[in-house]
């Protein structure tokens, strides 16, 4: 049966909190130390311009922490409106009268000090739960390192060099393109286990409650798809072939001309081959692109890394490459039985620097095989980190659902509009992902540092 995870004690809680508080914070001001122009602009329409979600990630807390759990009269009620993410959709957000980055940036200070003082008087044994367990605080610094993910992703959409640090990483196994082995798979037993958690005190309502689910045996994928496998794809004709394809991501396919993933090109067409970030990751190794590839990584071109988890594809390019490989998406239920039942995939502990690529270590996915230690039970490795893994699943509420403390964080989604991505990415802050975490998108999107594995049936 899943462990059951208590909460913190009040006084490690409240230290505990303040250090995150202060984590996300530090994310979302490095990310946004660019000129005015860059936080003004919209970069794309799928993207908000950068002093949104600054100012954004300050009315949150404002809502939930000031207004909801300490009673403080609103600071900023007339702005509400602006920074309400389902009011105004984020290709209209240019047009608001939003505030400028030097006014959002003392907007969220003001609101942190507040914060600051709720947090020194709350009582986390307070049987409300806004407050039980800090929930509350837990929400807005997860929300906050969503939003950090998402600054990221807008970042990368900017096409501007030297405004992300890169990092070092670990090597992983050496691949030539379509290289495949018999350890690749992992094969996972049948029976039940205890999907989502009603335990962890951060964890949101999607993910609750924890219910028992029944399934057959089958093979997973150790690592993430790579680069290298999903080259022989397109070697292979896998846009141009029908077969693969569901009718809906045919039809998206061919309208849009779409051909490999998104800021791939061919041959280094898309800039100057020569301006590169930094080659660091694999002591001084990285494999080198395949078949002439590049692809644009936050404003630098650089070759596809063969070893590399491929991210930026749509639901529609994973769930063809899977057909085309003769298998298919792993359900949530089977990816999460994957990691175990726990936490994370190794256990409950915190995530060590050995385990997984999380937190904007480096500006990219690690090479395949750079965790062995993060491995689950089963010995499936970089379930967490690297990149969010799509599953088949749509977005649907578990049974016994129940809204909290908001329907719009979930409840409106669900559906068969939206399917599910789990794990997380380099760009994924440590506390704000777990191995019972759901994400979801509509399955064309391709901007966010997605990617995923395979799996099939036994026998």
């Amino acid at each position: 049966m899943r462990e059951r995870h208590a909460p913190p004690p009040p006084a490690a809680g409240k230290e505990l909190i303040a250090t995150e508080l202060a984590a996300a914070r530090a994310r979302s001001l490095a990310y946004t130390d660019v000129e005015d122009d860059l936080l003004v602009r919209q970069h794309s329409p799928l993207m908000s311009p950068l002093v949104w979600d600054l100012a954004h990630v300050g009315n949150y807390e404002e809502l939930w922490v000031l207004r909801a759990a300490g009673g403080i009269t609103p600071l900023r009620p007339e702005i509400d409106d602006i920074y309400d993410a389902f009011k105004h959709p984020r290709k209209d957000r240019p047009s608001l009268p939003l505030l400028g980055p030097a006014e959002a940036r003392r907007y969220i200070s003001g609101v942190r000090g507040r914060v600051l003082d709720v947090l020194d008087a709350v009582d986390l044994e307070d049987p409300d739960p806004l407050r039980a367990g800090g929930f509350v605080f837990g929400l807005v610094v997860q929300h906050e390192h969503q939003h950090d993910e998402t600054m990221l992703a807008t970042l990368q959409l900017s096409g501007e060099p030297g405004l992300i640090r890169d990092g070092e990483l670990p090597p992983g196994r050496a691949q030539e393109a379509g290289e495949t082995r018999s350890e690749d798979e992992v094969f996972v037993r049948p029976g039940p286990f205890f999907m989502g958690t009603d335990a962890l005190p951060w964890a949101y309502d999607n993910e609750r409650p924890s219910h028992l689910v029944d399934l057959p045996g089958y093979w997973i994928d150790r690592w993430p798809v790579s680069n290298g496998d999903y080259l022989a794809f397109i070697a292979d004709g896998g846009y141009d072939d029908p077969r693969w394809w569901r009718p809906e991501g045919w039809e998206w396919v061919r309208q849009k001309g779409i051909h490999a993933p998104l800021f791939w090109t061919r041959d280094g067409a898309e800039g100057d081959a020569g301006r590169h970030i930094g080659h660091r990751g694999n002591g001084g190794r990285r494999a080198a692109g395949g078949d002439g590839w590049w692809r644009r990584r936050f404003g630098r071109m650089e070759p596809v890394p063969l070893d590399e988890p491929v991210q930026h594809v749509s639901w529609y390019e994973a769930d063809a490459y899977a057909r085309w490989a003769g298998k298919r998406l792993p359900t949530e239920a089977e990816w999460e039985k994957a990691c175990g039942g726990r936490r994370f995939p190794w256990g409950d502990a915190d995530p060590r620097p050995d385990q997984a690529n999380l937190g904007h270590r480096a500006a990219r996915p690690a090479p395949v095989g750079a965790y062995p230690a993060g491995a689950g039970p089963y010995g499936a490795e970089q379930m967490i980190g690297d990149v969010w893994e799509w599953t088949s699943s749509w977005f649907q509420p578990y049974p016994g659902f129940r809204s909290f403390p908001y329907p719009e964080y979930s409840e409106v989604f669900f559906g068969e509009t939206y399917r599910v991505l789990r794990g997380g990415s380099w760009a994924t802050h440590p506390t704000a992902i777990r191995t019972t975490f759901r994400n979801w998108d509509y399955p064309i999107r391709r901007q966010i540092f997605a990617g995923f594995r395979c799996a099939r049936a036994a026998g």
